[in-house]
């Protein structure tokens, strides 16, 4: 999990089957970008241009967040991130 070429070779393995997965598959990709960006923000992200499809599947599967996501989201708040 500390080597971007884990991510890359991930991604680009998956690259080619990305159109034919579900929105459950998808949004585990989602978080796969989102950790990718978060540890390497100078690196280019693997699937970019899947970034709004991506995006797209994960709000359609988490309509409420639960209180465990919102406690998270609000102490994230509070240290300004």
């Amino acid at each position: 999990w500390k080597e971007p070429q884990f991510f890359v070779a991930l991604a680009d393995a998956a690259n080619e089957r990305l159109d034919s997965v579900k929105d459950e598959e998808l949004t585990q990709w989602y978080l796969v970008s989102l950790h990718f960006r978060l540890e390497w923000p100078d690196r280019s992200v693997p699937l970019t241009h899947y970034h709004r499809r991506l995006q797209s599947a994960f709000e359609r599967s988490e309509p409420r967040p639960s209180r465990f996501q919102r406690n998270v989201a609000a102490a994230l708040d509070r240290v300004g991130w």
